[in-house]
């Protein structure tokens, strides 16, 4: 169990007043001064480390100049190699929500609660403790930045999770990168200019502030990019767009050319940022005492050069799985390091709350551990360790659905065909060389198959409802909704998606299934879009036996737009966004407990209802 730190109390003075004379409790006041003022002391009481943490989104390993890709220019991310160290093979997982998991709980995420990407398979246990929880109690400043991708409502929401500070937003994709609609605190707001720029300067006022204030800091920036849409300003656009490329991916044909040029200019983009981050601590004078961290959440995200490894973005193979890591921390760890030991992201909050001197204690144990022996040379008992990874189970037509488990040594990876790899001497993983180490084979078949039995319950299929309630507000996203009838998504990937096509049909709907946290009245607002000819559209929100009707009065029909600022011709399964305007629709009454939120219409007088990008219910007090 985790305990606030109290400190202790000096005793009161007024137990001297009728016991002692006034010279006794004069010494008495001296003697408290030295025990709990005295400068000196203060002064030689060694302060705890900043820490910034810099989390890339589908940045492959190969994306970096300093592992070898003349491709792109990172002058800002490997001065940390320079400054620091570097480490050879570092492992997180195949897909965006399951690492940043893992970095948050030092856990493999599927112990976690963590099932996939959206709908809120993306979300973390509520009874898991975070690394920013510990240092919040430690009395740091806790601040993130960017893309969450970890739980939207209370008690998954970032402020509900150790950070005191959030700005960005928490969907795993995101529409649009200039201008978006983003929040903070739990509050819509709209950002101002390129994303990720926007995140870095929000980053480096609250790393700024609290400073000030003399307080030290725990700043979290998990960026968005290079994952699509793949916009990037024109300044760094243009420096590639006729680049000569000599690095390729092992099969070139395979490179979408327009994507690839893209992915380089938006790490050139958050390489430039890294540079912002990096100044802002000279700046301050601060640098020896703090600790940077810059990684990546998966592999790339497209085909291009990435060392010969098999495998991309969503692949439990090497290249998958294998990401950038670069540390500094100038003065304690050494500089131009490279450590060759396998590591992954399960391990940075053990590290993390070594080195700044934060206990941790909880009954869930760690599947990381700390890299401090590395990270100082004290390394000579480090022993051979098994990383795994993991795919929750894929369902498919006349298939029993089943996890896929792949387990990594220093030398070798089992892939979740059962096939083994010399990694070191094959990282395109082209020749199974189980026959020769049939002990090996049994021992991480061992190791992958009592993993997946350790998990239990956690392999079937998500069915946690989506609290209400449990903060003052609670916005429920088309992405944690559920279309029936005629009702579609704008895109295929749920994660910035709205309901469209909305016609009136009888089997027209769209529900939220939640539990509700105490019996309360909420204020309701959705987020919609109407044509003027379709003005007129009457509804009704329902929960158990309550209703609250409504009826669409004002037309609202800004266009969809995101495409014209995409550097490729096809932006997959993101969707197009728009401009929603909150309607207000009236105050119900939730009672506790658990059942579906449905949203229906029963008078349609035009072609549609409405387009519905959210529902907002703000708890009266």
């Amino acid at each position: 169990m985790i305990r606030d730190f109290v400190p202790t109390q000096p005793p009161s003075l007024r137990s001297f007043r009728n016991s002692f004379t006034h010279a006794m409790v004069w010494v008495a006041v001296v003697v408290i001064a030295q025990r709990y003022c005295t400068p000196a002391q203060s002064a030689e009481r060694p302060s705890r480390p900043n820490i910034v943490i810099m989390l890339a989104d589908d940045q492959g390993w190969g994306d970096l100049r300093v592992h070898g890709n003349t491709n792109l220019s990172t002058p800002n991310i490997d001065s940390l190699a320079h400054d620091g160290v570097l480490f050879d093979r570092f492992y997180v997982c195949p897909v965006c929500a399951p690492t940043r998991a893992e970095f948050l709980t030092g856990r493999y995420y599927a112990r976690t609660g963590v099932r996939g990407v959206s709908t809120g398979q993306e979300r973390i246990n509520s009874d898991e403790v975070t690394i920013a929880d510990l240092f919040q109690q430690a009395g740091y400043a806790t601040g993130a930045f960017g893309k969450w991708h970890n739980g939207s409502q209370f008690p998954y929401h970032p402020n509900a999770r150790g950070f005191e500070e959030y700005y960005g937003f928490t969907s795993g994709h995101w529409g649009h990168y200039f201008d978006p609609m983003l929040e903070h605190n739990n509050e819509i707001t709209r950002g101002k200019g390129y994303i990720t720029d926007d995140l870095t300067t929000h980053a480096m006022e609250f790393m700024e502030t609290n400073h000030e204030r003399g307080k030290p800091f725990f700043c979290y920036l998990p960026y968005n990019t290079p994952h699509s849409p793949m916009q990037v300003p024109d300044e760094y656009f243009d420096k590639v767009a006729n680049r000569p490329l000599k690095m390729h991916h092992r099969n070139p044909k395979q490179e979408d050319m327009p994507h690839l040029r893209a992915a380089l200019a938006m790490c050139e983009n958050i390489d430039w940022n890294v540079g912002r981050v990096l100044k802002k601590i000279d700046e301050l004078s601060i640098a020896d005492n703090t600790i940077v961290i810059y990684f990546s959440d998966n592999g790339p995200n497209g085909w291009r050069w990435n060392g010969g490894m098999k495998g991309r973005k969503g692949s439990i193979d090497e290249g998958g799985v294998r990401v950038p890591m670069l540390m500094r921390w100038p003065g304690h760890i050494d500089k131009r390091k490279v450590i060759k030991p396998i590591a992954g992201a399960i391990d940075l909050l053990p590290t993390l709350t070594e080195l700044a001197s934060v206990p941790y204690a909880t009954k869930k144990p760690l599947d990381g551990q700390s890299l401090v022996p590395l990270l100082r040379g004290n390394d000579t008992h480090w022993n051979d360790r098994m990383l795994i990874s993991y795919q929750p189970p894929r369902g498919g037509k006349g298939k029993t659905p089943e996890p896929r488990v792949s387990v990594r040594n220093q030398r070798f990876r089992l892939d979740a065909a059962g096939k083994l790899y010399d990694i070191t001497a094959d990282p395109g993983q082209n020749t199974d060389v189980s026959n020769r180490h049939p002990d090996l084979v049994r021992e991480m078949k061992r190791t992958a198959d009592q993993f997946v039995e350790e998990l239990g319950d956690l392999v079937k299929p998500d069915e946690r409802p989506f609290p209400v309630g449990e903060a003052p507000t609670t916005l429920l996203p088309a992405r944690d909704g559920v279309e029936h009838g005629s009702v579609q998504r704008s895109a295929r990937a749920p994660n910035c998606s709205y309901f469209t096509h909305w016609v009136g049909d009888p089997d027209d709907a769209i529900t939220w299934d939640i539990e509700v946290s105490e019996t309360a009245t909420f204020d309701v607002e959705i987020f919609y879009t109407c044509a003027a000819d379709d003005v007129g559209a009457e509804f009704q929100l329902e929960f158990a036996d309550v209703k609250l009707t409504g009826k669409v009065t004002q037309a609202h029909d800004p266009p969809a737009y995101g495409g014209e600022a995409d550097r490729t011709p096809n932006r997959g399964s993101e969707s197009y966004v728009k401009d929603f305007q909150p309607m207000s629709v009236g105050k119900i009454t939730l009672a506790k407990g658990r059942g579906l939120l449905k949203l229906s219409a029963f008078q349609v007088p035009g072609n549609e209802v409405m387009e519905v990008r959210l529902l907002r219910l703000s708890k009266q007090k």
